[in-house]
């Protein structure tokens, strides 16, 4: 099984992603180029990396929603492939249509880039069976536009059917106004899919996937797809 990692102008964290998954996993990770028109059927995850694609003109992931190579995300989520989406890659996943909700600018109207700590909210996923419901991960943040925000049925309908992964919380657990960095709805840091297939986090789980950082917390999320697929 391969992790893809797709590189579009202006992805800052690819690299990070593939030394999480190579290096750090010990999985086998291939970069994709955002011109591909072909994802190869050895591929079980594809990556959306964190970064600024296309300069995050008009809005973050509006134009990379459009690269010939999300014809093919499209189509691999469709038959059940895992991808996940880091920050940018989260925003390019709601502009695809592939998760519900937009993430508009942070509440204070500043690029915010510090730790965060999240709630596992449920570890029934892909991407979180490595996890314990209410485990608590200190991971990363680096983005203006994070604050996710979607209609009141559309957040009824996530929190119903358990689909809200992560939310962000204090070093104890608790949700409070301080501990959210950017205003998202409901403290949501990270969704899922009705399938289960398609996860988006704004946190950076690969900036937190080495000990040498002070934080490998991250690493749990990368674990727990390798370990399904």
């Amino acid at each position: 099984m391969k992790f893809g990692i797709v590189v579009f102008p202006g992805s800052n964290c690819d690299h990070d992603a593939y030394h999480a998954v190579s290096k750090n996993l010990g999985g086998n990770a291939e970069f994709l180029w955002h011109k591909d028109t072909t994802i190869p059927d050895d591929f079980g995850c594809i990556i959306l990396p964190g970064g600024f694609s296309y300069g995050d003109y008009l809005r973050c992931g509006a134009i990379a929603r459009f690269s010939p190579i999300m014809n093919e995300v499209i189509r691999f989520a469709g038959k059940g492939g895992r991808v996940l989406g880091i920050c940018n890659g989260f925003q390019i996943l709601t502009e695809a249509g592939l998760l519900e909700g937009s993430l508009y600018r942070n509440k204070g109207l500043n690029f915010i880039c510090s730790d965060v700590f999240l709630k596992t909210m449920n570890n029934s996923t892909t991407f979180t069976s490595e996890l314990n419901v209410g485990d608590i991960l200190r991971i990363p943040i680096a983005h203006g536009e994070g604050n996710f925000v979607a209609e009141d049925d559309t957040i009824r309908q996530l929190e119903d059917e358990n689909r809200i992964i992560f939310k962000y919380c204090s070093p104890t657990g608790a949700f409070s106004e301080e501990a959210n960095p950017n205003g998202s709805m409901n403290d949501i840091a990270g969704i899922i899919n009705k399938s289960g297939n398609v996860m988006g986090m704004m946190p950076h789980p690969e900036r937190y996937s080495d000990n040498i950082l002070g934080c490998n917390d991250g690493l749990s999320v990368f674990k727990s797809i390798l370990n399904n697929i």
